[in-house]
């Protein structure tokens, strides 16, 4: 049996065990620990608790996800002063990627904490796991404000061998290809979303000035996207 269902079985007897566990692990101890439990409560669960309707991560996660992206593009921007926009991008894809989510899911042993439904093994579930990532971020925000989801994303989220060397994403490439020879921006649309609903898959089409649609699939949006335009890079020969 994976290890996060034992956790599930014993939650209602040893909660607070567990969140205060978690909250050391974070180094952050919620004044309204609602909020935690929430943010590692997968809508599986819910299922099986009649008490508990729509308390789970996904709202979290929206807000986190925003918060994320602001903090991260307030910090490359104010560290980075003579960084052109392209080299920003490139750093805040790297962070704000499900890649590094996960990594620091993993570094923590978050899956062992997700509240879910009996048999469901996430341990390498990239998707959840770095929604759940998200969604605890948001939980921050809504508990104490940004000061401190800046600390957190700072202290755990940024990556400082993500910065050296920066390699550039297909996106990136394809976005400067665009800006230098149509002056726009290439435009991306979702076609399709298929799959489970823990495991969805996301059909996406980029379409460029004077060039044909290419779509591309992928395990979320970014990634999707990102298969999308490489695609579309190997057509050009860029």
């Amino acid at each position: 049996m994976a290890q996060s269902n034992k956790i599930f079985k014993n939650w209602n007897g040893h909660r607070i065990v567990y969140i205060n566990k978690l909250e050391k692990k974070i180094n952050y101890y919620f004044k309204n620990v609602d909020l935690l439990e929430e943010a590692i409560t997968h809508s599986s669960y819910q299922r099986n608790d009649l008490k508990i309707k729509n308390n789970n991560y996904e709202r979290l996660e929206f807000l986190g996800d925003r918060v994320l992206g602001l903090v991260l593009s307030e910090y490359f921007f104010k560290t980075y002063p003579n960084a052109k926009e392209g080299v920003l991008d490139n750093y805040f894809q790297r962070h704000a990627n499900q890649e590094n989510l996960f990594n620091y899911a993993k570094k923590i042993n978050l899956s062992t904490y997700l509240k879910t439904q009996k048999g469901d093994d996430l341990e390498n579930n990239k998707s959840i796991l770095s929604d759940v990532v998200e969604a605890m971020i948001g939980a921050i925000y809504i508990d104490t404000g940004l000061n401190n989801c800046k600390k957190f994303i700072l202290n755990n989220i940024i990556d400082k061998n993500l910065i050296s060397e920066p390699s550039k994403h297909p996106k990136s490439i394809l976005q400067e290809y665009c800006l230098e020879k149509f002056k726009t921006l290439p435009k991306y649309s979702i076609l399709n979303k298929f799959g489970n609903e823990h495991e969805p898959i996301y059909e996406v089409c980029v379409h460029v000035e004077n060039h044909d649609m290419v779509s591309a699939t992928g395990s979320n949006l970014k990634n999707a996207e990102e298969a999308a335009a490489a695609k579309l890079l190997d057509m050009l020969k860029i």
